[in-house]
């Protein structure tokens, strides 16, 4: 898909999110990924609410959903979102490297200006039928696992590492390994989604797989969507813990003379109410009150990090998911 269509669909897909506006002093423009439509929605009415008291003024907030990677692309030739609430690091150092973000957006905002963080887990269907407990039965034959592509979505990408990350700590495991336990799961995915929201409606819908790799908070919102009687949640032995950065962009900030309001919105990410929202969004919220108080929808489960065992984003998108990368030399022989 070319970046002026890209642009194109992004353009769209927030109008047509939005096309009933109201009267607003200022407008903002939230591009995000995928999965993140919900949060949003419950989110933003707050921060207009908040905003108006404390100022008098009224903020109408748009949003554009879609593969993170494609919404920064889009962001990158011309949407003017006002700020980027994305799934991985990457996707904003894009933004960085073309001068539409600061360098050090990271410092920016606390938690590393993640507000909430997630891992990957399995949805099976309901009774779990072909016994699925970990990564190591994703590869068993005649199992079909649903993940967005894993070169061009933030969700994918995580699938990818997280399945990398569980093989490396296998006894005796190693890069080679790895690339080899990838390889057999990649096998066993009959078809790659276009995003998060696209490979779980291929799951629950379209009723193909058995087994959809996705955000632990994905299960709920499926809840909420097909109700529980249809599919399980599994939490495998190890996942990789899942940060969701969020900047302000300066070039459309500046423009639009919006910094105000896009920092002040970013910033009521963490707030008590922002992550009371996030928390109920199931999203695993940073402040240590509120997600104590939410303990129970959130089961414990060991994570590893992407700086932990794969040297940072940037060391592992270049290993991984650039052309040439340990993708690529997968899939071709698939």
């Amino acid at each position: 898909m070319s970046a002026r269509h890209s642009l194109r669909l992004a353009t769209l897909a927030a109008s047509l999110l939005f096309a009933v506006g109201v009267h607003a002093d200022t407008v903002l423009l939230n591009a995000s990924y995928d999965v993140a439509r919900d949060l949003y929605k419950d989110f933003n009415p707050a921060f207009q609410k908040a905003w108006q008291a404390k100022t008098g003024e009224k903020v109408e907030i748009k949003q554009s959903h879609g593969g993170s990677s494609k919404q920064v692309r889009a962001v990158a030739d011309g949407l003017e979102a006002d700020v980027v609430t994305m799934n991985q690091a990457t996707d904003v150092d894009f933004l960085a490297d073309k001068g539409l973000v600061a360098k050090d957006y990271h410092k920016k905002f606390p938690t590393n200006a993640s507000p909430y963080t997630s891992t990957m887990v399995f949805i099976v269907r309901k009774g779990n039928p072909k016994a699925i407990k970990d990564w190591s039965d994703l590869i068993k034959s005649g199992v079909q696992v649903i993940v967005p592509h894993p070169k061009n979505t933030g969700n994918g990408r995580y699938t990818y590492l997280a399945a990398w990350g569980y093989a490396l700590k296998q006894p005796g495991g190693n890069d080679k390994s790895a690339q080899d336990f990838v390889g057999k799961l990649l096998k066993n995915a009959p078809l790659f989604g276009t995003g998060g929201r696209d490979a779980t409606t291929t799951f629950m819908q379209r009723r193909l797989g058995d087994v959809l790799v996705t955000f632990e908070s994905e299960a709920e919102l499926i809840a909420k969507e097909f109700g529980r009687g249809d599919f399980e949640v599994v939490y495998p032995s190890v996942s990789i813990l899942t940060e969701f950065p969020v900047a302000v962009v300066d070039k459309v900030v500046d423009k639009k003379g919006t910094r105000k309001q896009a920092q002040a919105y970013l910033e009521y990410l963490w707030s008590k109410e922002g992550q009371e929202i996030i928390a109920e969004n199931y999203l695993r919220p940073r402040d240590a009150e509120v997600l104590k108080k939410h303990a129970a929808q959130f089961p414990a489960i060991k994570t590893f990090t992407v700086d932990e065992t794969f040297g940072g984003w940037g060391k592992a998108f270049k290993a991984h998911f650039v052309d040439g990368g340990s993708f690529d030399q997968i899939y071709s022989v698939k």
